[in-house]
This record gives C-alpha cells, structure tokens and sequence, in this order.
C-alpha cells in the first residue's frame, strides 16, 4: 500500500470509528481499537474498515428498532425481575421470538423492506408488553413477561396473533409466524441459564417446522444434539447419494387409468432406517442442502424417465421444486440441459411448486415461472387451498395446473365446506384453463365426488402406494393385480428405434 492509499485508509478508518462512537459504541472502544491499528500497520487497514463497516450497520439497525432494549439492558432487566420475584414471589418468564421465514422475506423484497418489516416487529411487540422487549440480533427478540407460567402462554399466543395479523410491507400485507421458546423463573433454571433455556424451547418449534410455542424442557437439550447428529449424516447422504426415489401414479379421473407419476424423495438410513421426508426436508431447508438434494431428485427423475422411455413407458414425470431452488438463477438451464441429455419432451415433465412459493411476488419468482413456460415445462401449483393466493395473482402466473391439498380431499366424505371449496376450487381453475390434480384420495366415496365435480385427475392410496421404478414398469406390463388401474394403451407401446434416433416421440 503506497502513502497516499494508506493515508486515505487511516482517514476512511478514523471517519467510522467516529460513526461508532457517536452511534454509543464509547470512547473505550474507539482508543482501544485505534491502538490495534496502529501495531499491526497499514497493511491490515482496508480488512479493518470492512469490518467497521459492518458494525456500524449492525449499530443502525439496532438505533432504527430504538424502542427495544438492547442485550446489555437486558442483562440489567433480568436481575431487576430476579430481585422483583424474589419479593413477590409470583416468578416472570423469558419468551424468545424467531420470526420464521424471515430470511425468505429478505431475498423476496430486499433488505430494506426487511428493515422495514423488523421496525414493524417491534413496534406490535412494544404494543403487547411494554418497554420489556429486547432485540437480540436480526429476526430474533426476547421478551419479560411478570406473572405466572400460563400468563406467558397467553402472551405468546398474543404475539403470534399479532405478528400475523397486522404487518405490512411496501404497502403488502405479509402474513407472518414466529416460533416462541418461554422458560418460566426459578423452575426453568437460574437467572443464567434462562434466557438460554428459552431458546432452546425455540428452537425445538423450528425443528418442528415453526409457527408455535414450547415451554422449556429438560430433555431439549438432547433432541437438539440428536437433530445436530441428523444434520451431519444429511450432508454425508447428500454428498454420497443415498437417496432413493419412490413413484406415485396419477390416474385419469374419466378413464381411470394411469397418465404420470410423481416422484418423491425417500432416505433409507444405515441406522436410522426410513427417515419421513417432514423430518429431514425442513432439515435440509433451513441448512442450505436443498439445492444439492433438489438437483439429484431432477436428475435421476431425468434418468428415470429417459429409461422408461427407451422401454417404451411414456408418461409425464413430475418433480417437487423448493422456493430455494426457484430463485437459483440458472435453475431453468439446468432442466433444460437434463431434459435435452436424456431426450425428455419438456411437455412430459412436470415442475409442482407450492402454492406459498407460486405466491411469492418477486421478480425472480416470476421469472422463474415464464422461463419454465417458456421452455415448455408442465408448471403444477401443489398444495393449493393452504396458502394466501388471489385470481388476480393465479392469473398472472404461467401455471397449467392446480393441485388440491389432501386436507380438503379427507374432509369431503363428512364435510359441506370441504365440497364447496373443491367445487369452487375446479370451478375456477376450469375457467382459467387450468387442470385440477386431487391427491390424498383414499376411498371409493372420495374418488367419485372428484370426478362428478370435474377433477381432471386423481392421486393417493386408493389407487396406488408410492413405489419403485421396477414396480411401476410391471404396473405397465399388466404384471399387476387384476384391481389396479390399467396404464393407457398409447403410454405404453414398444418404442421405435427411429424415434430414439430424432430425439423422440411426440406426446400421445
């Protein structure tokens, strides 16, 4: 570094430890960083003022949700409250709030939509307890609650009302839930350990995919290191493939007979055994594995399909894609490139994304799905009637199908409202030009409720079981018992060596 770079870096260096001071950082702490300076030299100025840099962020961000306490008053609350319960002997609890989903909010409308959307946190959690909340680092907070444990219940459960209710962001209503750990003094630990306590019941409702409350428990302590132990042999059975997946058909609600298959994601562990995919999916969501996991489901679902097709099965596959994966910039590449490697018609490949992702008002999601449209994949809104969406917004999306979630499906035999919902639901899409898939269908009664109200197909147990690839080929090779639905004549026909030589047959 010459003298005049060095001496602009002591300038810029001198200008943010200024920054902080006046942001409180202390005069202690200006001396004493400016004194490290100085021994280690030039040379490691520039990493120092990017370090400043980021502190005084931090800092900024702390003074913008000013009406919280910082960990230091924190500190100072808590031994008030010991001493307070002490006297009264009524006892207080330390509720610790993680907003769930925040860092998706952040990718979706930025960072200062963010901001604004914590500074909105903050004002609904002043509102419900007073100056008693703390702002602990990005979207977490803890709160003091006086009184006894079930008090700490009612206020949790205020909070999540709040929160839930009430938030706005760039003038967008955002429907947010948090995960809410309480640990109640004395019996939940001593004055040390309780704020601790408490994120550990915290975070034992974001092992259970969030949206809850968790009194604090002794044994918490080890689910977290069993989860801890289960994270790292997820990264091993990624990095090693011991994946499998498992297929489910789709039947045709007016002939009854099989037209796609879905394929599901299954891990056999060594241990273990069969671990649910509710259990190791969210695992893999919150800890960055589901676009390693994602890409291998694309393609070995690929080589699936291209290896049926050479022994003449052709039907349509379908994928699950995770918000992660949608907002991956060459995501629609990568098929592309899959389907182009293993000659798959893209017609004959579905892409079934959420309906809570699908909604997602981003410029990227948005992309993501004309891209796929574009490119002449099959776009599958799966799980619709759970999430938040509009006709408005379902008719700017490129889908060509709507998937009805199972819980209205389960309900229809005894409930008027689940009918009239998958009525509207069929009704609607039928209007938009949109096919209707129902799944979870496990009886006779179920089956033909969707096909008199329209359904274009049907997917669950009535029909068939999750199963590997070399049983649903003897699905279609009438090896098969005699009850189960036949596989259409044009989906299965010996394959023409000159077809394998363009690339392909058409769709049927």
């Amino acid at each position: 570094m010459d003298v005049s770079s060095a001496t602009g870096a002591w300038s810029a260096l001198d200008g943010l430890l200024v920054a902080l001071v006046a942001s409180g950082f202390g005069m202690a702490g200006y001396l004493g960083l400016r004194l490290r300076q100085a021994r280690r030299g030039s040379a490691d100025v520039q990493a120092q003022i990017d370090e400043l840099r980021k502190a005084l962020h931090a800092r900024e961000r702390e003074s913008r949700l000013g009406a919280l306490m910082n960990r230091s008053q924190l500190e100072i609350a808590l031994d008030d409250a010991v001493e307070q319960a002490k006297r009264d002997r009524d006892g207080f609890s330390v509720l610790y709030v993680d907003l769930d989903g925040f860092r998706s909010i952040n990718d979706a409308f930025g960072h200062d939509h963010g901001d604004e959307l914590l500074r909105a946190v903050a004002r609904q959690l002043v509102s419900c307890v007073g100056p008693a909340a703390c702002h602990i680092a990005g979207d977490e907070f803890a709160l003091l609650v006086p009184g006894s444990i079930r008090v700490a219940h009612v206020m949790a459960q205020r909070v999540a009302d709040v929160l839930s209710s009430s938030l706005t962001v760039g003038g967008q209503a955002v429907p947010l839930t948090c995960s809410i750990g309480i640990a109640h003094y004395p019996e939940h630990g001593s004055r040390p350990l309780l704020l601790s306590n408490a994120t550990l019941a915290m975070r034992s409702i974001k092992l259970c995919g969030g949206g809850g409350q968790s009194e604090y428990h002794p044994d918490m302590g080890a689910g977290l290191r069993d989860q801890a132990e289960l994270l790292q042999e997820l990264r091993l059975a990624a990095e090693r493939q011991q994946f499998k997946l498992m297929y489910q058909p789709k039947i045709d609600a007016r002939s009854l007979q099989v037209t796609a298959a879905e394929a599901l994601l299954r891990w056999h562990h060594p241990k273990r055994g069969m671990v649910p995919p509710s259990v190791f999916i969210p695992l893999a969501e919150r800890h960055g594995l589901i676009g390693q996991i994602g890409q291998w489901v694309i393609e070995e679902a690929c080589r699936q399909a291209q290896q049926w097709r050479t022994r003449g099965l052709r039907m349509r596959v379908a994928v699950n894609l995770s918000g992660y994966q949608l907002r991956q910039d060459d995501i629609v590449e990568r098929i592309e490139g899959l389907l182009r490697q293993h000659r798959i018609p893209p017609e004959r490949f579905t892409c079934e994304i959420t309906e809570s992702v699908a909604m997602e008002d981003t410029q990227v999601t948005r992309r993501a799905f004309e891209r796929l449209r574009d490119a002449g994949v099959h776009v599958s809104i799966d799980d619709f009637g759970t999430g938040y969406s509009s006709l408005a917004s379902l008719r700017r999306l490129p889908a060509a199908e709507l998937k009805i979630d199972r819980a209205f499906v389960c309900d229809l035999e005894g409930s008027s409202d689940a009918q009239s919902i998958v009525q509207a639901i069929v009704q609607m899409a039928h209007t938009m030009g949109l096919r209707v898939v129902a799944e979870g269908v496990e009886t006779p009664a179920q089956r033909d409720a969707l096909v008199a109200m329209g359904c274009d197909e049907l997917q669950g147990y009535l029909f068939a079981k999750p199963m590997s690839p070399q049983a649903l080929e003897l699905w279609a090779t009438d090896d098969r018992p005699t009850e189960a639905p036949p596989f259409r004549a044009s989906l299965f026909e010996e394959t023409r060596p000159a077809d394998v030589e363009r690339g392909g047959d058409r769709p049927a």
